[in-house]
């Protein structure tokens, strides 16, 4: 999209790099679903290719996102988070907005999303609702990633990378093809970080990380018309996380992370799947199977203060299946279909105690409503809430989509898609903790006098919730679209798609009904002086359990106009599109209860969005300058809350990029950045707008390439995200910082 590739076509020839593609032809990647080009079909998209993820630097998809109009991945502070917001929709937790495909594998859990980028070929994101041919949680778009593919490339590539925060990079990689019908590669990486944020309460490092993985790929072709393709990826990550300090929202000063705990991550993953193809000259029908893994552990310090309020740990096990079969037609003819069935089932387990410190316990004790006498002799102790969730689900598709050449220019897309979402949760969790008395109170006696009363106990209270509950989501997810063709690789082009993400559970909402409870108990903890106390639940309590926890399925409509231009010989690509979104039941991430024990999903009622999307790429100056620009203006509002912004969602996205080579040497500026973006759904906390420049000069030697690059070079100050919080009866804001400047070298072997 940005750089013109330099991609290799087969193992000795490649294409001129000064020149501007259509990347479609360029890069071949095969798609079951697909017969049609990309900037052919009635869509907003942009593709990403091997050189351009290496010139900008991008290593996952927070970073990638950066330069895709209307798209904004922010950077949490951890690998589990990949909250994906694209034109007015998505979330920090529950379902995702944006689906994810690795190597044709649908990712069926956003925990699994946010990876380190490694020996990619191509990636590709699609804008707007794609629920027609790729189901639920696609209702904002697509990424498709692809690895390089062993038939096509073969060699050995290798990168060292070294950059401040002590970072440090590793890849190898190895590409054969031993005969025309067989081909295999293997791959290996390493990134570590000490980091750039320190958290001055525990004097250690709030993000340092380390990581690894590797990966495998096979291919064989035993005739013409079969080929058998498959993939395995693993990855491990261990990283200090979420490094959230207070924040000034007046002076815009940034605190060190002060946390009693280090807050940290740790994720093992395995991602393999087998890809069958059988080609006729008419048709391809194609098989997806898949298995994914993921076991991960979090900790978090959930008040970001160094007095001991609460922490979180979670640990997930999932074991995931997929399957797909899939029949398209092949070539393009008069009529160009596409038809399949989908099913996956997720197991979930989750456990996530939440833990209540010595700040908390106090805080207890003060609001019990006792006199002061009776509380300064009583403590609270092993105040925790554990749970286990089971959150099973599964999810069948039936499609298709036919594109109907009406004239000589003129094509009718349909498509129609039913999909059915079962999700379920099997939950026992508790509230316990220990309170105990010692010493001694006045108290009145016979005849009024006072008199003292020797108080000595310990008692355990108990609050259990265990039980299962289970929902059912069906939809139909139309799509109609008119493409006209001007001519040249241009067209213009008119679509109205539906898209739906599922409903769920909030397991972090036992935490906040465990305190309401104990809140309205109140006073009668004093009981517990003459023993344990074990609290009794009806079905009516059950009841207001499930209206708590349970979010409903998240439905829009996007109507969008839009055009794909190739002009002045194809020197000059240019891609528009305007759109206007309509979403019921917005699911909208909030802090839960009081003292924000965590993130819940709920429906929010009604939302719009509109906006324009710009892309530009081109070549000048005898082709020897490449450049591209981006830019996104997106409206989005709550319509049943206020008529205020959807918060995350920044109001204007802009891009980019400048390189220019003289021979072997090539020297290059980016710059991206976000518009206002709210951080709360009253708007009272926002990011303003800000920009980061980066910048990169690299020497071409042919098997050896050295490239010096920078971020963030004028060291621009921003959020990535912010909370408020009154866990200490002070409305504080807490706030993590983007990463300051960074300077690295890169060198990068082919050979």
């Amino acid at each position: 999209m940005f750089i013109t590739p330099s991609i290799c076509i087969n193992a000795i020839e490649r294409v001129d790099t000064a020149k501007v593609y259509d990347l479609d032809e360029v890069v071949v990647v095969a798609q079951p679903k697909e017969s049609v080009k990309l900037r052919k079909q009635p869509l907003s998209s942009i593709v990403f290719t091997e050189n351009e993820l290496k010139t900008l630097n991008v290593k996952d998809m927070a970073q990638l996102s950066y330069y895709v109009p209307s798209m904004s991945i922010p950077a949490y502070g951890s690998r589990l988070t990949s909250s994906t917001y694209v034109r007015g929709i998505g979330s920090r937790s529950g379902n995702p907005a944006v689906g994810v495909y690795s190597d044709n594998i649908p990712l069926v859990n956003k925990s699994l999303f946010n990876r380190h980028f490694y020996q990619i070929d191509r990636v590709d994101v699609l804008r707007g609702p794609q629920g027609t041919l790729y189901g639920v949680n696609t209702e904002g778009g697509l990424m498709r990633v692809y690895s390089k593919n062993p038939m096509n490339y073969q060699g050995t590539d290798m990168r060292l990378s070294l950059a401040t925060g002590m970072q440090s990079d590793v890849e190898i990689a190895h590409y054969h093809r031993p005969s025309d019908t067989f081909a295999f590669s293997t791959a290996a990486f390493y990134s570590g970080q000490k980091g750039f944020f320190d958290n001055t309460f525990l004097n250690e490092k709030a993000d340092l990380g380390n990581e690894f993985g590797g990966k495998t790929r096979l291919v064989w072709m035993p005739t013409k018309e079969w080929n058998i393709d498959f993939t395995t990826d693993y990855q491990y990550v261990n990283q200090n996380g979420f490094p959230y300090g207070e924040y000034d929202s007046e002076s815009k000063h940034f605190n060190e992370p002060q946390t009693t705990i280090l807050n940290g991550y740790k994720r093992q993953m395995v991602n393999s799947g087998l890809h069958v193809t059988y080609t006729t000259p008419s048709l391809l029908i194609a098989s997806t199977t898949s298995y994914q893994y993921l076991y991960d552990q979090m900790v978090m310090d959930q008040d970001y203060l160094p007095e001991d309020y609460l922490r979180l740990e979670q640990r997930q096990k999932m074991n995931a299946l997929t399957q797909e079969l899939s029949l398209r037609s092949r070539g393009e003819s008069v009529w160009n279909h596409a038809s399949g069935v989908f099913f996956s089932k997720e197991w979930l387990k989750t456990n996530g105690p939440v833990y209540f410190g010595e700040a908390m316990n106090n805080m207890i004790l003060g609001n019990m409503g006792m006199p002061q006498a009776m509380a300064s002799i009583l403590n609270i102790s092993d105040n925790n809430v554990p749970g286990v969730f089971r959150t099973p689900q599964w999810n069948v598709g039936v499609y298709h989509e036919s594109n109907i050449s009406l004239f000589e220019r003129l094509t009718l897309t349909l498509g129609l898609r039913y999909d059915y979402q079962k999700v379920a949760i099997e939950y026992n969790s508790q509230s316990m903790f220990t309170l105990s008395g010692k010493g001694t109170m006045m108290m009145p006696g016979p005849g009024g006098q006072m008199m003292q009363i020797p108080i000595d106990f310990t008692s355990k209270f108990v609050s259990d919730f265990s039980g299962n509950t289970d929902k059912g989501y069906s939809e139909l997810l139309p799509k109609f679209a008119l493409t006209y063709d001007l001519g040249s690789g241009s067209n213009v082009y008119a679509v109205v798609s539906k898209g739906f993400r599922a409903g769920g559970y909030n397991i972090q909402m036992f935490s906040d009904i465990f305190s309401s409870e104990q809140r309205e108990i109140g006073k009668g903890f004093a009981a517990m002086a003459k023993g344990d106390m074990t609290v009794e639940h009806t079905a009516e309590d059950y009841q207001k359990v499930e209206e708590t926890i349970t979010y409903k399925p998240e439905t829009s409509w996007n109507y969008e106009l839009g055009t794909h231009l190739n002009l002045f010989g194809g020197k000059l690509h240019a891609d528009a599109a305007v759109y206007y979104m309509r979403v019921r039941d917005l699911q909208l991430s909030v802090m839960a209860g009081d003292y924000g024990y965590g993130r819940q999903m709920i429906n929010a009622g009604r939302s719009s969005s509109c906006g324009v999307e710009l892309t530009l790429r081109g070549t000048a100056i005898e082709n020897r300058l490449t450049w591209a620009a981006t830019y996104g203006y997106t409206h989005s509002q709550l319509l049943d809350y206020k008529d205020n912004q959807v918060p995350f969602i920044p109001s204007h996205t802009f891009s980019g990029m400048f390189d220019y080579r003289v021979g072997k040497f090539t020297l290059g500026l980016n710059v991206a950045g976000n518009g206002e973006t709210y951080w709360d759904a009253d708007n009272d906390y926002r990011q303003n707008l800000y920009a980061v420049l980066g910048a990169h000069a690299m020497l071409d030697f042919g098997v050896v390439k050295l490239n010096v690059w920078g971020r963030n070079l004028t060291d621009t100050k921003y959020n990535t995200m912010l909370v408020n919080s009154s866990i200490d009866g002070t409305s504080r804001s807490f706030a993590q910082q983007g990463n300051p400047l960074q300077v690295g070298a890169d060198v990068i072997l082919n050979f």
